[in-house]
């Protein structure tokens, strides 16, 4: 059957996201180089999937305003639920890297992941809808529930992009600094 196929949005997919909708809080810790690196890596990783998440996330928005079949819109939120899960992922790797992380970095984790579970709770509420009713794409709500996953993935975005600018940008700063032999925070 298509539309069992198309929008058989998987237990496990879903119990992913709610996996870490309730991320643990790390206590926080000294900063260490390695460490610092991995969660710099962490956030490269992050900005390419946000990147990809938000890609497919106007793709759907797109869909919303034509005449795009329901399958069409269980096909786009599937890609979305698989996009928010390796989010998920990678999230959870940067909590539990939390205390090696520079304190830029843990400001950076501090606001990415509640956009990241709004990410979650809307895309979740979205494929209770298409699920529920699939015929039913223009209902105002539905289209409340693509919007917010849109200005998410967009906020989501542009939040990491942000911080992993900074972090090159300190980078780059640093490596002046220590050129010109300054006296550390000056």
């Amino acid at each position: 059957m298509v539309r069992s196929r198309s929008i058989a949005l998987s237990s496990l997919g879903v119990a992913l996201i709610s996996g870490w909708l309730a991320l643990p809080c790390f206590a926080k810790g000294t900063n260490t180089p390695s460490g610092s690196d991995q969660v710099s890596t962490l956030l490269l990783n992050a900005e390419a999937q946000a990147f990809q998440l938000r890609a497919d996330a106007d793709e759907l928005e797109g869909y919303s305003r034509s005449n795009a079949s329901w399958q069409s819109h269980a096909e786009a939120i599937d890609r979305i639920r698989e996009d928010v899960n390796k989010m998920g992922d990678i999230l959870n790797r940067l909590e539990q890297n939390r205390s090696k992380a520079a304190p830029w970095q843990q400001v950076a984790i501090n606001r990415v992941v509640p956009v990241a579970r709004e990410l979650a709770a809307n895309t979740t509420a979205a494929i209770d809808h298409l699920n529920r009713n699939p015929n039913r794409l223009n209902t105002p709500r539905y289209q409340e529930y693509l919007e917010a996953i849109v200005d998410s993935a967009d906020n989501l975005s542009s939040t990491i992009k942000d911080a992993v600018d900074y972090g090159r940008t300190k980078q780059r700063l640093d490596r002046l600094a220590a050129r010109l032999e300054l006296p550390e925070g000056k």
